[in-house]
């Protein structure tokens, strides 16, 4: 099934915790014109995350929904929800947003829900995936564009992008050289799915036929692209 509007500029809003090295990709491939969209709201748990002044540099609007003000889970993603309603947004993209969502949020946005994990899923899900590449002693890590689904870091894959595990790397080094890819193929995947190149089929995502934007990098081997 499609999981695009069928018409640009795609409404996105975007998610974050903190620096928003991944927001600004975002933004600077919407300035652009590599993504046919806009970025409506910006949405931070943290009142002192980096991220919000960036998007203020880019006069786009932002919202702060502290979870700490919230006794349960689900209040906290209502209210994130209801500020998503009100911005309009059509594509919701986690980008270091460090809060796992209820599977009710989940399944609302299914479809229309997108995240960036620094390493190649379904390998290493989860937090400090980074030291655990290193210790398992793999040769490649890298980095996974997903659609969102209740189970964490589980959602079908759009793109990927690889690099090598080098034997002197340490947690730092090697997530600095996956950021730099996240900052490639996160811009990527939301064109596609402005573009409305992007189909679920029975749990997996294919990529459609279109323009070629060879980066370099792996893409979903259901994808044509």
């Amino acid at each position: 099934m499609p999981v695009a509007p069928l018409r640009p500029p795609l409404r996105i809003a975007v998610l974050i915790s903190g620096g928003g090295s991944n927001l600004q990709a975002l933004m600077d491939g919407c300035a652009t014109g590599l993504i046919p969209g806009q970025i409506v709201l910006v949405i931070s748990n943290r009142s002192d995350a980096f991220g919000l002044e960036r998007a203020k540099k880019y006069q786009i609007p932002t919202r702060v929904i502290d979870h700490r003000l919230f006794s349960l889970r689900a209040s906290f993603d209502q209210m994130v929800a209801r500020a998503l309603e009100e911005a309009g947004a059509e594509l919701v993209c986690l980008a270091g947003f460090m809060r796992v969502l209820t599977s009710d949020f989940v399944q609302y946005y299914a479809g229309r829900l997108l995240n960036i994990h620094p390493a190649l899923l379904p390998a290493f899900p989860g937090i400090h995936v980074q030291r655990q590449a290193i210790e398992a002693g793999v040769r490649f890590s890298g980095a996974t564009v997903h659609f969102v689904v209740p189970e964490v870091d589980s959602g079908p894959i759009v793109i990927q992008a690889v690099v090598p595990v080098l034997a002197d790397d340490t947690p730092d080094t090697l997530a600095a050289r996956i950021l730099r890819q996240e900052h490639r193929i996160y811009p990527l995947a939301v064109r596609w799915f402005a573009q409305g190149r992007l189909r679920l089929e029975e749990g997996r995502v294919r990529v459609m036929d279109g323009e070629e934007d060879d980066l370099g990098v792996l893409v979903n081997p259901m994808g044509e692209a």
